[in-house]
Order: structure tokens, then C-alpha cells, then sequence
């Protein structure tokens, strides 16, 4: 287990603290990922400071007078839940309903452009790889270089989050060019770099980008979002839920449905719309496919063949 996991659990009194050791100890064993260790501990250390952890009655009444959404409330409950079975205990948890929640909007390709385009050059390629992969940011700062395959234009995450299926993403050679640039001083590719350093560094890029171009878009575009624009545009240029669910890493046909649902109210009146290009040569096949187009038919006289691109 990384060390950082419980390295930080925070100092209360010497009871607490041991027993969030404890606990994130029996997590590890459990198989819990680090990412997930430092989640509950965080939930419970904050619980611990308002309510009496061995008192599940007064967790709750702690639970329902704090301003937080639903789905903030409904993970205290599991990670609470979790230490109490730990402890061989149980309770009656209060019924918050957690929902993944659609985005307010999705940003366009040319937004996402820009904010690669004017964000220093470590933020500039972790937006890049967010973009052409899909990964949470957790993930993608997990990658190791022994994850990169320069050849096949390849990452492999074998470190999924939340009990997502590891993947081969395909990627650009633009972005395998830009990523053999960063210093190769850490077994990560982008280092020792904490996914609170790398949200901070963007927050203060996009508000940057925001005002000097007067679109205000700019600086509500989370990493998150661009995992969502990903899973609607997978499903835009290819229909297929399994597909876009394979890449995302989705165990479920269920996680997906978002990014469906998604693309059916944003391109609905354009399902059946397409760029059409014909290639007349293998290296002319090769750039349409790079770019999302797919081979549809063609053995003509001249040799060209039909490729297509949903709108």
C-alpha cells in the first residue's frame, strides 16, 4: 500500500488517530485501493469532528444538518457503514439517494483545445491524455512509463478507480511526442504529482484562459467534465453502449446510460447526419481513421472507399 494512504490521516487525539490507522490497515487487507483508504478515513476523520463515532444516532443527526448534496451524504453513510462492520457492528443508515449527477453542459473539442492550448505544459498533457482516453484524474496520474508503448500509441492503466476494469487506451502520437518530453525522473509519468496539486494548477489556468478569451465556459471545465464529453462523443461517433462502456472501463451497461442519454438530447434531429470522405490510398485510410472515421464500403474502378463520420 502507498504509505501517503494513511500517512495523513489526520491528528486528533491519540485514540481516533489510532483507531483511522487501524482501520485503513484492515481496508488494505481487504483489498481497498489507496485512493479509496484515503476517502473513507477523510469521511470519518471529518465525522469524528462533529459526531461520536461509536454513537450511530448521533453520526446521523450530524449527517442531516450539514449543507452537503445528497450524493456527498449517501458516501459518508457507506464509509461509515464500512467502519462499523469493521468493528463487527451495524445501523439503520438514513436513506440519501446517490445519483451520478448529467452535467450542466458539455464543453465543445475547440474549448478543450484552448484550455490545453494556453495551460502550462504539465496541466497542457494531462488535459490531452484526459481528452483522448477518458480516465479520471486519478487515473491518469497513476500512469507509469512502463504503461507507454511509443510503437502501438498505447497507454495501459492497470490502477482503475472505483472498481472499473483496467484498459489499453489508443492514443495520438502527437500526445506520445508531448508526453516523451516531460523529465523521466520519477517511475510516474507525471511524477509525484497529488491530484489536489494538479485540480489547483488547472482551476487557476482555466479562470486565466476564461477572462483573457470572455468565455466564462472555460472556467467551469473540471477534469471530470472531460471524462463526460468523452463518453458522449464515444457514443456519438459509435452507437454502441458496450463500446463506449469498454472504454471507460465501466463494469455495468448502468454507468453508461449517461453518456446516452447525453447524446441523444444534445444531437437529436442529427442521428443519421455524416462527413463523408473517400480515400484512394492506404495512407489516406489510415488519417480518416485517425480522426474518427470509420470504413463504411467501396471497391470502385478508381480504387476509393467510402469512410463516414457522425456529425
Amino acid at each position: 500500500m502507498d504509505t501517503t494512504a494513511i500517512s495523513k490521516i489526520a491528528a486528533g487525539d491519540a485514540k481516533e488517530k489510532g483507531l483511522l490507522l487501524q482501520f485503513a490497515f484492515y481496508l488494505n487487507r481487504e483489498g481497498k485501493a489507496d485512493g479509496t483508504i484515503r476517502t473513507y478515513t477523510n469521511y470519518l476523520k471529518r465525522l469524528a469532528r462533529h459526531a461520536d463515532l461509536d454513537d450511530p444516532e448521533s453520526v446521523k443527526e450530524y449527517l442531516a444538518k450539514i449543507q452537503k448534496a445528497k450524493n456527498t451524504k449517501a458516501a459518508y453513510c457507506v464509509a461509515y457503514t464500512v467502519f462499523l462492520s469493521w468493528q463487527e457492528r451495524t445501523w439503520k443508515p438514513p436513506k440519501y439517494s446517490s445519483r451520478s449527477p448529467i452535467p450542466e453542459f458539455l464543453p465543445t473539442e475547440e474549448e478543450i483545445d484552448r484550455l490545453i492550448a494556453g495551460s502550462g505544459p504539465k496541466t497542457a498533457i494531462i488535459l490531452q491524455t484526459l481528452k483522448e482516453t477518458g480516465m479520471r484524474i486519478g487515473e491518469c496520474l497513476s500512469l507509469k512509463w512502463t504503461a507507454l508503448n511509443e510503437k502501438a500509441c498505447t497507454l495501459t492503466l492497470n490502477t482503475p478507480e472505483k472498481n472499473s476494469l483496467p484498459r489499453i487506451c489508443k492514443v495520438s502520437p502527437k500526445l506520445i511526442m508531448i508526453m516523451q518530453s516531460l523529465p523521466r525522473t520519477h517511475e510516474r509519468i507525471f511524477g509525484a504529482t497529488k491530484a489536489k496539486d494538479a485540480q489547483s494548477n488547472f482551476c487557476r489556468a482555466r479562470k486565466r484562459i476564461a477572462a483573457k478569451v470572455g468565455n466564462p465556459r472555460l472556467a467551469k471545465i473540471h477534469f471530470h467534465l472531460i471524462r463526460h464529453w468523452f463518453g458522449t462523443m464515444e457514443y456519438h461517433k459509435k452507437p454502441d453502449p458496450d463500446h463506449v462502456r469498454r472504454k471507460l472501463g465501466h463494469r455495468s451497461l448502468q454507468s453508461t446510460q449517461i453518456y446516452i442519454n447525453t447524446e441523444q438530447a444534445l444531437f437529436s434531429g442529427s442521428v443519421n447526419e455524416y462527413h463523408v470522405k473517400v480515400a484512394s490510398t492506404v495512407e489516406q485510410a489510415k488519417a480518416l481513421i485517425e480522426v474518427g472515421f470509420e470504413y463504411v464500403t467501396g471497391e470502385y474502378d478508381d480504387g476509393g472507399k467510402i469512410f463516414r463520420k457522425r456529425k
